[in-house]
Order: structure tokens, then C-alpha cells, then sequence
């Protein structure tokens, strides 16, 4: 049975992030793997999972604007102006990360987020108070799981718990565009 109340879900997922353990949900764009974006250990947990370069930097989820201007410094606010115009979840490149894990963030500094419009992250990362790491749910240089069916069984058994909500969903997603912003001018990344 397909339902849209994932209250049980939220409840589980945030006895999990406030231990520092890994969850298996559903983003605004493909499956993911989470965990609190401010715990390093936790991110090194998911780096193991993923069997990823520790290099690699990820992706942070936050519900608001207000997140964004809490976790980086002096952003060029034009870019809350274009992320309104655009109807493709879009994660955006900013420089000079705060109050992250180190291990989240890129060796200059800079870190990637998306302001979630999905009702199950938005409502999670309001409830939990953090912003949330994101990367998709798959082993390093693997696709991404656009539906949860292609989610690797050594993904399933590596996190702490697997979010039952949209579990049925059949119709493919599409991961974010990218974009870097900076000095007040928009690079695309990826479309």
C-alpha cells in the first residue's frame, strides 16, 4: 500500500542520525545514503559503505535559505533568486563551508547543497535540526539507484536503518543539476 504518511519513518531515521548511524531514504532526486552532515565519524561510516575516495566531497541536504546562510560564509545572496526559477532539484556549489565535518567538505572549502524540496527530507531535516549529508545509494563508480529495487543489497545491509516510504515508487528519478556560484556568476556543472 502506497501512503504519504511517513511519521514512523521520520521517528526511526532520527533515532538513527542522533547516534551517528546511516540511513537508506529517498531524496528530491534518487535514492540516498544519510547521516548527520556534522559528525565525521559518521561521514567516514558512509564512506566505507560506498567504498569511495575519502577526496570525494558530498552533497548536503538542508529544508531552507536560513540553513544555507548558516553553513557558508558570506554567500551572494542572487543565488536563493535563481534557485526560484528553476524546476530541476539543483544543488549548488558555495565557497567557504561552516559548521560542518570536515570529511564533507572539498579540500578548498567549499561544499555542495540543496535546499530538499521533497515533503519526507524537508520535514526529517527540520525535525532532526541539522542539515543532512547526502550521496547517492550506490557502491563508488556504480549508477545511482533511481528507484530503491536498484539499491545494491550491500548498501541495504551496511546502513542502520531503510526508510519505507516511496519504497514502490516505479517511476525513475533524476539526479540534481550542479552549480557552482561564484563571484556573483553561475557555472553549470551538469544540466
Amino acid at each position: 500500500m502506497i501512503t504519504n504518511d511517513f511519521s514512523e519513518d521520520v521517528e526511526n531515521c532520527l533515532s538513527v542520525l542522533e547516534t551517528g548511524g546511516l540511513i537508506l531514504y529517498p531524496t528530491d532526486t534518487v535514492w540516498g545514503i544519510g547521516c548527520d552532515a556534522t559528525n565525521a565519524e559518521a561521514v567516514d561510516k558512509v564512506i566505507n559503505l560506498k567504498q569511495r575516495p575519502d577526496s570525494k566531497s558530498f552533497v548536503v541536504l538542508v529544508a531552507s535559505e536560513k540553513e544555507v546562510l548558516q553553513h557558508v560564509a558570506a554567500p551572494d545572496l542572487a543565488v536563493f533568486d535563481y534557485l526560484k526559477h528553476v524546476a530541476k532539484p539543483t544543488t549548488v556549489i558555495y565557497e567557504n563551508a561552516l559548521g560542518l565535518a570536515p570529511n564533507v567538505t572539498a579540500a578548498d572549502g567549499s561544499v555542495a547543497i540543496r535546499i530538499c524540496g521533497d515533503a519526507f527530507c524537508r520535514h526529517l531535516i527540520k525535525r532532526f535540526g541539522k542539515p543532512l549529508l547526502s550521496t547517492s545509494a550506490n557502491l563508488s563508480g556504480m549508477p545511482s539507484a533511481a528507484i530503491f529495487a536498484q539499491v545494491d543489497p550491500a548498501i541495504k545491509s551496511g546502513v542502520d536503518y531503510i526508510v519505507q516510504y516511496r519504497q514502490y515508487d516505479v517511476v525513475p528519478a533524476q539526479p540534481s543539476a550542479i552549480v557552482m556560484w561564484k563571484n556573483g556568476s553561475l557555472r553549470i556543472l551538469r544540466p
